[in-house]
C-alpha cells in the first residue's frame, strides 16, 4: 500500500457504476479505457502505442473518479470482479506526468496466486530491452530477469518501462504462455491472504534516460523516499579509505603492526598528503566469524556483530575515538554457530527481529559509525523466500539506522535490493560493480548505476588505488563516493587533488555518469562503438556536460553530438586530457578517437557574452559546484569560487574570441593569461575574507573611431 504520509487522497469523485466502457484521459493525452466484459486498455496517442489486456471475466462496479496521492493530481478506473475469490482492481493515470499505476487486492478473502493485473496481450513490439540480473544487477539485453524492472525501447528512443510499484522482495514480471506482458507475485508464493495489495507502474516516455528518471522519481515519491543529495552523508561528500576486498588491507596488517595501528598509520599517510581523511572503512574481518568466533575467518558468517578482541582490544568506540574519523562498517549473514539463533526471530542466514536491529544500530551509532553496509544481500544474506520476511529484515534494518541517523549501504544487491531502496530514505549508496572496479566491468558500472541513480542511490565504484588515474575519475563522475585502498607511503595525493580539494571535499558532478541514449541502442544490437556516458554541473541554461568514452571492441571512434546531450547553444570541447579544444554547433557529431584508456571531454556552453567557461581544469569536474558554487551569465559571465582551508589560489580556465576582461567583485585575481591561437584563457582566482571569490568576465566593446565630423563607425 502507499505510505500513509503520502497517499493522501485530497479529493475523490466516483461516478455512478457503468454499464458501458468507461476511459480517463490523463497527461498527453494518454487514454485509459476499461470495459465491462474486462477489456483494459491504455493509448498514447503521440508515440502511436497501444497496451491492453482482458480480465477474462465480466467486471463489476465500474467507476471514474480522480484526486490526489503523492505523485499528485490523478484520474482512476475502479472495477470488482470475481476470479476465484472477489477481487477489486484499478488503473490510475496521473495528469502531469506519464505514469500509470494498475492495482490488485483481494479484500474480503485468502486467493491462490494464479492472477495477475496487468497482463497484457498488446504492447508495443519489435523493440529493444535491457533488464538487470544477478548479484550488483548487472545488465542484460538478451535475457529477462523476473526480479528486475523491464525497460523497451525503439530505435528513436521511445520507451516504456513496466515494473513493480510495491511487494519488490516478491514480486515478479514474466512472460506469459502465448506472450503476455504479465506482472504480479513471484509463483512460489501460492497464496495472497486476504487485504494484500500489489502494485504495477507503467511508464511511457520519448527518450531512454527520460523514461528512467520519471520511472524512477514516480517509485520513490509512491515508496515515500526523499531522495539524498550528491554530499547527504560523510561516504558521499569527503575520500574515504577502504579495507574490503581489493584493498591493501582487506585481511591483512601492515609488518609490525596492529590493526589500529595500520589504520592511525594510513590516516597519518593521508595527512602526509595534505588532505584529511575523511571516513574509514571497515570490512568483515572487524567482527567475530564462524564457530571459533575468529576475526580471520573469511569463509563463515557472523558470529556476533561487534568488533573482534583481537585486532580491538579496547573496544570500537574507543578505536573511533583514537582514529578521530567516522565509521562505515560492514555486515554479510549469520554463521550457524551464531547465538543470534536462540536471541532473534530469523529467517535465512539472517536476522528479521526489531529487536536485533535495535541493538546493532546503538551499538554501532555510540561507536562512531556514520553508515552501515549490508553485503552478500543476493548470496548468503537473505530471508526464507515468503511475502514477508524479506520487508521485515530490510525494514527493520532501514528504521533502526535512520532512529539513529546511520545511512545505508547495500552491497551484492540482486535487482529486488535496488527496486526495494526505493523505500529507504537513508540508503544512500548502492554497490554497482565487482571489488576493485577494473577496466572490464565499466559497462556493467554504467548501467547498473542508472538502475541506482533512478532508485535515489548514489552508485559506488568500489576501492581503487590512488594512482589508478582512471578508475579514479570514473568514480568521480558517478557521483557517488570515492574511496581508495593503497599501501601506506603510496597515496599520490596530487592525483586526489583532482577528485577533491584539499579538505578531502569531492569534487563531483550533479548526477551519476549515465550512458547516452544511443549506447542503449549500440548496447542492445552488439554494435561495436566505444560506449559513451555523459553527467553535468546544471546552471540552468548554462549547463556543463561532462562526456566519457571508452572502446568496447576494436572500433576506437567515439561519436556524439552536444545536441544528444541537451545542449543548444554553441559550445566549447574541451578535452581534459589533452589540454586542447575547439568551438562546435550543438548538431554537429564530434568525433574523437580514444586512446589509452579513455577519452574525456568538457562541454562548456558558450553564453550570451561570447564567453565558455570551462572551469577549474586542475579538478577532474572542472565545474563541480563544491568548487563553482554559481555561474551565470547575461551579458556578462558571473563566476563564483570556493575555496577549501590551505587553498590560496585557483585557476579559472575558458575560452573566448578575443581576451575577456576579467575583474573581481569579491577576492582578486592575477594577470589574465589568453592564447591567441588556441583563444583559451586562464585567470588565477585568490579568496576574500569568505574563503570565496566572484569575478566578471566580459568581451572588450569594439573600438570605435571618429573621422569628418560624422558619426563614429568601429574599426
Amino acid at each position: 500500500m502507499f505510505r500513509a504520509t503520502l497517499l493522501t487522497l485530497v479529493s475523490l469523485v466516483l461516478s455512478f457504476p457503468a454499464r458501458s466502457a468507461v476511459g480517463i484521459v490523463g497527461f498527453s493525452s494518454i487514454t485509459v479505457t476499461v470495459d465491462p466484459s474486462g477489456s483494459y486498455s491504455v493509448k498514447v496517442p503521440d508515440m502511436a502505442w497501444t497496451f491492453s489486456g482482458n480480465t477474462g471475466v465480466p467486471l463489476n462496479n465500474l467507476q471514474t473518479g480522480s484526486g490526489t496521492d503523492g505523485l499528485g493530481a490523478f484520474h482512476e478506473i475502479s472495477f470488482d470482479l470475481q476470479v476465484g475469490v472477489a477481487r477489486h482492481a484499478s488503473i490510475r493515470s496521473y495528469t502531469d506526468h506519464p505514469d500509470i499505476v494498475f492495482t490488485l487486492n483481494q479484500p474480503s478473502s485468502d486467493a491462490a496466486n494464479t492472477f495477475a493485473f496487468p497482463n497484457l496481450t498488446e504492447y508495443p513490439q519489435n523493440l529493444d530491452h535491457l533488464t538487470f540480473s544477478g548479484i550488483f544487477a548487472p545488465p542484460t539485453f538478451s535475457d529477462y530477469a523476473k526480479d528486475s524492472p523491464w525497460i523497451f525501447f525503439d530505435g528513436a528512443g521511445k520507451s516504456f518501462i513496466l515494473s513493480p510499484a510495491a511487494n519488490f522482495m516478491t514480486a515478479s514480471t514474466t512472460w506469459g504462455p502465448n506472450g503476455e506482458l504479465s506482472s504480479g507475485i513471484a509463483p512460489e508464493i501460492l497464496t495472497l491472504p486476504r487485504g494484500f495489495e500489489h502494485r504495477t507502474l507503467l511508464v511511457v516516455e520519448k527518450g531512454i534516460n527520460r523514461a528512467f528518471d520519471t520511472w524512477g522519481h514516480a517509485l520513490t515519491t509512491l515508496n515515500g523516499k526523499t531522495r539524498p543529495p550528491n554530499d547527504a552523508d560523510t561516504s558521499l561528500n569527503q575520500i574515504g579509505y577502504w579495507t574490503d576486498n581489493g584493498a591493501t588491507y582487506y585481511y591483512h596488517m601492515a609488518d609490525s603492526m596492529t590493526y589500529p595501528q595500520t589504520l592511525d598509520a594510513v590516516k597519518g599517510d593521508f595527512e602526509r598528503a595534505g588532505i584529511p581523511l575523511g571516513y574509514m572503512q571497515l570490512d568483515s574481518w572487524f567482527y567475530p566469524k564462524g564457530s571459533a568466533a575468529a576475526w580471520n575467518d573469511n569463509g563463515a558468517g557472523i558470529y556476533q556483530y561487534v568488533a573482534a578482541a583481537p585486532p580491538f582490544m579496547s573496544g570500537l568506540a574507543r578505536f573511533q575515538q583514537n582514529l578521530g574519523v567516522p565509521l562505515i562498517t560492514h555486515a554479510r549473514w549469520i554463521d550457524a554457530s551464531s547465538p543470534y539463533h536462540k536471541q532473534y526471530q530469523m529467517s535465512g542466514n539472517v536476522v528479521t527481529d526489531p529487536a536485533y536491529w535495535e541493538t546493532i544500530a546503538g551499538y554501532l551509532a555510540t561507536s562512531g559509525v556514520a553508515t552501515f553496509e549490508q553485503d552478500w544481500l543476493a548470496d548468503k544474506a537473505h530471508t526464507d523466500f515468503n511475502l514477508t520476511d524479506g520487508d521485515a529484515f530490510l525494514d527493520n534494518m532501514a528504521a533502526s539506522m535512520a532512529r539513529r541517523n546511520l545511512t545505508m549501504q547495500y552491497c551484492m544487491a540482486s535487482p529486488r535490493h535496488f527496486l526495494q531502496s526505493s523505500k529507504y530514505s537513508n540508503l544512500t549508496t548502492i554497490r554497482t560493480s565487482g571489488d576493485h572496479l577494473q577496466r572490464d566491468r565499466w559497462p556493467d558500472f554504467l548501467y547498473a548505476s542508472r538502475f541506482a541513480s533512478a532508485m535515489g542511490a548514489w552508485p559506488f565504484t568500489d576501492n581503487s588505488m590512488s594512482t589508478e588515474t582512471s578508475q579514479l575519475l570514473l568514480a568521480t563522475l558517478s557521483a557517488g563516493p570515492v574511496g581508495i585502498g593503497d599501501p601506506i607511503g603510496s597515496i599520490d595525493g596530487p592525483n586526489l587533488l583532482h577528485a577533491a580539494r584539499r579538505d578531502g571535499v569531492i569534487v563531483k558532478p550533479d548526477v551519476p555518469l549515465t550512458p547516452t541514449d544511443a549506447s542503449y541502442l549500440k548496447m542492445a544490437h552488439g554494435t561495436d562503438a566505444p560506449q559513451v556516458a555523459f553527467t553535468w554541473s546544471d546552471f540552468g541554461v548554462l549547463r556543463t556536460n561532462y562526456a566519457f568514452a571508452f572502446t568496447q571492441g576494436t572500433n576506437t571512434l567515439a561519436e556524439f553530438s552536444p545536441m544528444e546531450l541537451g545542449m543548444t547553444a554553441m559550445v566549447y570541447v574541451y578535452d581534459y586530457f589533452a589540454g586542447t579544444g575547439q568551438l562546435v554547433d550543438p548538431s554537429d557529431v564530434i568525433q574523437r578517437p580514444i586512446s589509452g584508456d579513455a577519452l574525456y571531454l568538457v562541454l562548456a556552453p558558450v553564453g550570451p557574452s561570447g564567453i565558455a567557461i570551462v572551469g577549474d581544469t586542475d579538478q577532474f569536474i572542472t565545474m563541480g559546484k563544491k568548487r563553482v558554487t554559481s555561474y551565470t551569465d547575461h551579458g556578462t559571465a558571473l563566476v563564483s569560487v570556493a575555496f577549501a582551508a590551505g587553498e590560496t589560489s585557483r585557476v579559472i580556465t575558458g575560452h573566448s574570441a578575443v581576451a575577456p576582461t576579467v575583474h573581481a567583485t569579491r577576492g582578486s585575481i592575477g594577470p589574465v593569461v589568453y592564447d591567441e591561437a588556441t583563444h583559451l584563457f586562464h585567470v588565477p582566482v585568490m579568496p576574500g575574507t569568505s574563503s570565496s571569490a566572484t569575478i566578471q568576465l566580459r568581451l572588450p566593446l569594439p573600438r570605435v573611431r571618429k573621422s569628418g565630423g560624422a558619426a563614429g563607425q568601429p574599426d
